[in-house]
């Protein structure tokens, strides 16, 4: 492709090019190249009519469990084996229908919702006239007119708006959550063209980079022929309207699509994060894996045996059948097959159901979040959002939580405090005797008044902070209906702007006595405080970023040109010639310890030498379409230097409502929480302090720039290291978490720079190499850790290194803002604060609650009781399927290993899918073991749960000898009871069928009554569903077997369980048999309870006797009054 050379294109390749409005370019410019564009079609839909049941077979075989059964289902098809392929078929026919009939509906959902989007008008201008046409068939290439409130239907480049300057304001709260109005440009060269066939007439191409996701990134040039030389404009973000922004107080704009449909930035950011597991799937996994090879393990001994019991002649086929030598030859094949129908009739020890009910609980139980009217919010109308209802449980087994500060456990709604120039500090209306000040005054808290050289710095102080921001002036007041603004003096505006920092610093200047007015044609006007109206020419914005952690704006008035700077203290003070500096850095470290977030203000004053070559540094970078941001950071580089120091702002970022309390529940559950932030060192310790996150007897341990200038790193950490080893013996404080009041609370406070030392690879030679263990060991025997000055990326690789370490821990990381993301989605949890930094964290997130105090909840009570209910719901999974499944294996001793069935299909098919998997199902969703104020008033109970308590080996090695217990009780109870009584009350014998049902009718009883004596949240749900299940189990089995069913080849059940409940010894057996199974786990847990009780179970025998106590004087009461 032939383009124009330009300056920073040597290297530059992926590129398109954009002809607007269709138009060649002139002849002799460049090669005319029609590139192939995709259409406007926005696909978010998985699936198509014709792929659905392949792709969607393919996805749901993919799983194991379900590939195993269909290989069972196969083999049942193949060969002669004991059970019907039915017995294994229905149950996964049922498994892959229910899954296929969820994610098509969800996905027909999504087709809709792409039809309603891809068939909305939109307006292109076309030969001079607007026509409407569909969204989809939107083209690159094409001008589109948008109307006020309407939204960008892909991602345009703007030529021209109804405004005179070729501005417009734009929302973006579909895409990042920011309901601030944002100001983005036209070129200079286009934004006289605000009519139809005015915009016909312009004729150039724009050159850009390929589609990405990056929503705040864009690179590219307009070529604009209107002479014989063509233009060249830069193009950046701030030209950039991006779909699914809404435009705002503006009439109209034109503007030309240079992405469309899935190439447009909001559908490039449409892809899946990565899948998190939780520890419970992960022990689920493991338990599967356990449980397989006992099922190989039974197939092998039965098929050993069979063999062994068909070795003796006698016990052989009969003499009406024997073998043929071909038959006698063919051992191996023989074997073979009977190991698989071994497996076949053995299969129902793994339970296909058990993923079905476990993602039903999942995905029911999120709800409960996203009712909990506790967790609503009436300030910002926002219910509690869950994302990712795979990880409930995960909520319960959190270790540590690692937060963010400004905006999480702050508010983010700034407000100006005060401001120090030269020293002298000025607060706004300041009480004076008695009398408050007017806002147009000062107040010298330090020295005497300042003189008429200092005056004129403090103005030019003030002018800095009217002109170095990026806020919009709104004179209406209200924006979308809602009430905003600052209705003090005359004005009626009010300021709009995507940082809470630069508002509040604007509101501070206005109530200080300099009002910033408005923008208009290039020119920004200030009102000072003889109520002159100074304008400034605004020639150059130096835009924030946080690596450089600064802003500029280069102004020009009454022909002087001045570059002013604000930003953090550690990126002004290097950059600072003269001023006073002593006295400026006093203060700011004073504020910095009180808490409040300081900023630096700072002026240089450019000749017209300097300007020019400013002029062209920056005019290079922009137009460079190669490493644009690289080239535009060297470029502030050189410009943002030799800098004369004003003064500094104070602005405080209060903490938030019950912030305090949510930490200090939980340091209290065992939960060790860290603060990683942006903020200089003093302003986030002092935010610890305020949080309870440290106390006033926690010593604070150092590990920062300033201390390893002082000392080598080495020096550092292994002298910290044996500070905390001293006081803890050299074990870890979590041996001592019982213990916490007699050891010394340590806390640690690291930057960012010496974070990036421990990370840094050791060097061949060096001892450096066990830094990050010496780092990891101080961390673990401290009760909170600050980590400030922390990049975004720094954040995702603390909760990295934690997550790796030896322990193998649960984190949780919580943020607001887009420099979260990154520690969220590399967190085992993430929650997003619906705060005011966008909505980029919440999307990202697996969870989203709108306050930090919601967290409290979320994790004790939430996650306390998802973590309950899944591990009762796997345990008792595999405990029911063992109690059914090991009489089959022990019948096999009674029939000669023949692979007879002991229960009929019909039972083999609906025991996990209808007799028994309803109550579990409501357990796991309902089950309350303990009040939930109580658990929100002690988050000790968290640590009863901690670290898998319920899902250890253990554990689960008892519910499975339990289950073995139950059904050795079961068969060989019934075998034994009807050994010599096996005649009903008409003479007649008891068969094997019936056998069978006995066994199964004693199994369905007793897994459910264990179930029951599990439950202690009882309503009238969990009686309808546990009694309804029995009913409805009996009821069947009346049917079953007293029809005679046209569609079944053979009728063996016909009349069996009629005829079993007419014996009386059957009733007995019954009874017995039930009492017997349930009694062990009964004894067991009344001896545990009173010898060895956990937190949890004394506080439920607590609650019980209180219950009983309120009963007895209700009984008392009653009494008396008759």
């Amino acid at each position: 492709m032939c383009v124009p050379y330009c300056v920073g294109e040597e290297n530059w390749v992926d590129s398109r090019t954009i002809y607007i409005g269709h138009k060649e370019p002139p002849p002799g410019t460049e090669a005319f190249i029609q590139q192939r564009f995709p259409d406007n079609r926005i696909v978010s839909s998985k699936y198509t009519f014709w792929n659905f049941i392949p792709k969607n077979m393919f996805e749901q075989f993919r799983r194991v469990a379900n590939f195993y059964f269909l290989i069972i289902f196969l083999v049942q098809l193949i060969i002669d084996t004991p059970t019907s392929p039915v017995t294994s078929g229905l149950p996964l026919f049922f498994v892959i229908t229910v899954t296929a009939i969820k994610q098509g509906y969800e996905d027909w959902l999504r087709h809709k919702a792409d039809n309603a989007v891809n068939q909305c008008p939109v307006h292109v201008v076309h030969h001079g006239k607007v026509v409407r046409k569909q969204s989809r068939k939107l083209r690159v290439g094409d001008v589109v007119l948008v109307k006020e409130d309407e939204a960008f239907p892909c991602d345009l480049i703007l030529l021209s708006s109804s405004r005179d300057d070729g501005t417009c304001f734009v929302t973006t709260a579909s895409l990042d959550g920011e309901s601030s109005h944002k100001t983005y440009y036209a070129v200079q060269e286009t934004k006289a063209y605000n009519a139809e066939k005015e915009v016909d007439t312009i004729h150039a191409t724009i050159e850009c980079e390929q589609p990405q996701p990056d929503l705040y990134k864009f690179v590219g040039r307009i070529n604009i022929y209107m002479t014989n030389e063509p233009v060249a404009r830069p193009l950046g973000s701030e030209n950039l309207l991006l779909r699914g922004a809404t435009l705002k107080n503006t009439e109209y704009i034109y503007a030309v699509a240079i992405y469309t449909g899935m190439e447009t930035k909001m559908a490039l950011n449409y892809q899946s994060k990565s899948q998190k597991r939780s520890a419970v799937e992960k022990s689920m996994n493991a338990y599967l894996v356990v449980y397989l090879c006992i099922l190989i393990s039974k197939a092998l001994i039965n098929t050993a045996l069979k063999y062994v019991w068909q070795s003796d002649p006698n016990k052989d086929e009969p003499f009406y059948n024997q073998k043929t030598e071909a038959e006698r030859q063919r051992h191996l094949i023989r074997a073979f097959t009977d190991f698989l129908a071994f497996m076949v009739l053995f299969n129902y020890i793994i339970p296909v159901s058990m993923y079905v009910t476990v993602e039903m609980q999942k995905f029911l139980g999120s709800y409960f979040i996203m009712w909990d009217d506790e967790m609503f919010d009436e300030e910002l109308g926002e219910r509690a959002v869950v994302n990712t209802s795979d990880l409930n449980e995960e909520l319960g087994q959190v270790e540590y939580v690692f937060t963010d500060k400004t905006g999480t456990l702050t508010e983010n709604n700034m407000e100006f405090i005060e401001c120090c120039v030269d020293g002298h500090v000025y607060v706004p209306h300041a009480i004076c005797n008695g009398q408050v000040m007017p806002g147009a005054a000062g107040m010298d808290m330090i020295d005497s008044s300042p003189g008429p050289a200092a005056r004129e710095h403090e103005e030019l102080f003030f002018r800095a902070l009217c002109l170095c921001h990026t806020v919009q002036v709104k004179e209406e007041d209200t924006v979308d209906g809602i009430k905003h603004g600052i209705h003090q003096g005359k004005s009626t505006s009010f300021y709009i702007s995507s940082s809470p920092d630069e508002v509040a610093l604007v509101e501070g200047m206005k109530r200080l006595g300099f009002t910033y007015l408005r923008l208009k044609d290039g020119r920004m006007e200030i009102l000072n405080r003889e109520d002159e109206v100074e304008k400034f020419d605004l020639l150059e914005v130096l835009t924030f970023d946080s690596v450089r952690r600064r802003m500029s704006v280069i102004v020009r008035a009454t022909g002087e040109v001045y570059l002013f700077c604000k930003g953090a203290d550690s990126s002004i003070f290097p950059r600072v010639i003269s001023g006073k500096v002593d006295q400026v850095r006093a203060r700011v470290e004073q504020n910095a310890v009180e808490g409040l977030r300081t900023l630096c203000v700072a002026y240089r004053s450019l000749n017209p030498e300097q300007y020019e070559e400013v002029f062209q540094q920056l005019n290079r970078a922009k137009l460079a379409l190669q490493d644009r941001d690289k080239q535009l950071a060297e470029a502030y580089d050189l410009i943002e230097k030799d800098l004369i120091l004003l003064g500094a702002t104070a602005v405080e970022d209060r903490l938030q409502e019950k912030a305090a309390d949510t930490i200090e529940s939980l340091h209290k559950a065992g939960i060790k929480v860290w603060v990683l932030t942006g903020d200089k060192m003093e302003t986030a310790a002092a935010t610890c302090y305020a949080s309870k996150l440290f106390h006033r007897n926690t010593q604070i341990l150092e590990l920062t720039t300033k201390r390893t200038e002082e000392q080598s790193l080495h020096d550092v950490l292994f002298e910290l290291s044996r500070t905390v080893l001293r006081q803890h013996g050299g074990m870890t404080r979590d041996t001592f978490s019982e213990l916490s009041g007699d050891c010394t609370d340590y806390g640690l406070i690291i930057d960012g720079a010496t974070l990036s030392a421990v990370m840094r690879p050791g060097q061949e030679g060096s001892n450096s190499g066990n830094y990050k263990e010496k780092f990891l060991e101080i961390c673990r025997n401290c009760s909170a850790v600050l980590c400030c000055r922390m990049a975004p990326l720094q954040k995702a690789q603390i909760v990295k290194l934690i997550k790796a370490s030896e322990e193998h821990p649960i984190t949780l990381a919580i943020g607001d803002g887009a420099n979260d993301v990154s520690m969220i989605l590399e967190a085992h949890v993430g929650i997003g604060i619906m705060g005011k930094e966008g909505r980029q964290a919440v999307r990202n997130s697996d969870y989203a609650i709108p306050k930090f105090k919601h967290l409290k909840k979320m994790l004790l009570v939430h996650g306390h009781y998802y973590y309950i209910r899944i591990s009762e719901l796997v345990q008792y999974f595999f405990y029911k399927n063992v109690c059914f499944i090991f009489p089959q294996f022990l019948y096999q001793f009674f029939c000669g290993f023949s692979q007879q069935p002991l229960y009929d299909t019909a039972y083999l098919t609906l025991y996990n899918i209808s007799f028994t998997s309803l109550p579990i199902l409501l357990y796991s969703l309902m089950e309350q073991h303990i009040n939930m104020d109580i658990l929100k008033k002690d988050p000790c109970l968290y640590r009863d749960i901690a670290k898998n308590s319920l899902l250890r080996w253990p554990t689960f090695i008892y519910w499975t000898i339990l289950g073995v217990y139950d059904a050795i009780v079961m068969f060989f109870g019934a075998y034994f009871l009807f050994d010599n009584t096996t005649f009903t009350s008409n003479g007649q014998m008891f068969g094997n069928w019936t056998f069978g049902t006995l066994v199964f009718t004693v199994l369905v009883f007793t897994v459910t009554f264990k179930l029951a004596l599990d439950t202690h949240y009882w309503t009238w749900i969990n009686h309808f569903i546990i009694w309804g299940s029995l009913i409805f189990f009996v009821v069947f089995s009346l049917l079953w077997g007293g029809i005679i069913w046209p569609f079944l080849n053979y009728q063996r059940m016909y009349y069996v369980f009629m005829q079993m409940l007419s014996s009386g010894p059957a009733w007995l057996s019954i009874i017995l048999l039930i009492t017997a199974s349930l009694l062990p786990d009964v004894v067991k847990k009344v001896i545990w309870r009173t010898l060895w009780p956990t937190t949890t179970e004394r506080i439920q025998v607590g609650t019980n006797a209180c219950r009983n106590r309120d009963r007895g004087m209700q009984g008392v009461a009653t009494s008396l009054l008759w």
